[in-house]
Formats: structure tokens, sequence, C-alpha cells
């Protein structure tokens, strides 16, 4: 029997990243649906919709318009039927205190947007699998930013 997708929500106001990110995915053969949204504000109302299901993780840029992504993190946990759903910050830089802000407040973990396309797929492997595996352990400061050598 096969194995229902795992569905991914991505909120991203760059259209561009946005359809990068699915290529990517769909490159990677890893039986992922993505639903994909321009702004927190939409994000948030999918997300508290009733009977919609639920994604089984949500990449979330942090300059997006209307509702950042640090913003939208603070809701969601502040959601109890949202408060476990895995949260991977995906950004253009990472910022070591902002880092440490984003995990205190519950992000599960925090990516780097690459420079190249290579980079996003093994970026996005490699998250997809600490979702896969342990999306409910608290992660170290060194396991929280995911990079690709």
């Amino acid at each position: 029997m096969l194995q229902k997708p795992l569905l991914i929500y991505l909120a991203d106001d760059d259209n561009e990243d946005r359809m990068l990110f699915k290529e990517a995915l769909d490159e990677l053969n890893m039986n992922v649906a993505v639903e994909d949204f321009d702004n927190g504000v939409t994000l948030m109302e999918h997300l508290l919709m009733a009977g919609k299901p639920l994604p089984d993780a949500i990449y979330l840029d942090l300059n997006m318009p209307l509702m950042n992504g640090e913003e939208c993190l603070n809701d969601i946990r502040n959601e109890p039927q949202l408060s476990k759903i895995p949260i991977i910050i995906y950004s253009t830089y990472i910022d070591e205190a902002m880092a440490d802000t984003l995990q205190n407040k519950g992000a599960n973990w925090y990516l780097m947007k690459p420079s190249t396309f290579g980079n996003l797929k093994n970026l996005l492997r490699k998250s997809l699998n600490y979702v896969y595996k342990d999306s409910n352990k608290d992660h170290s400061s060194s396991e929280f930013i995911i990079t690709v050598s």
C-alpha cells in the first residue's frame, strides 16, 4: 500500500523561490505534496480553517509582507491544534541571535536559502529526513541550523 504524501506548507513572498522549492522537491521524488502561500496572513487563515488537513511540516520565510515568519511562528505555537507541527525557518540569511530567538520560540530547524539548485535539493532532502525521523525532539544549537557541506 502506498504511503500518503507528506503535506508541506511553504510560506514565502518570493514567487521564484516558491517555484524553485517545488521544482527541487519534484526532483527528489520524496512523496511530498506542497501547498504554498505568499504571506503569513494567508498561511494562518488556511491553517485555522475547520476541516482542512494539517501539514506535516511548515517552511517559513522570515521576511514576508502582512505577517512575517517570526509572527507566524508565534501564532502557530500559540494555537493548541497547531503547536506540534514542525516548523523550518527558510530564509535568505542566518543571524545567530535571530536563530537563538526563533529556536526559543519553538522553531524546529533553520535553513538558509542556498545559492545553487543542487544545494537546495540537498537542504530539502536533509530537512525532510529530520521531519520524518525526529520532529518532536529538542535540538541543540548545532543541530538547529541545517547546512550542506
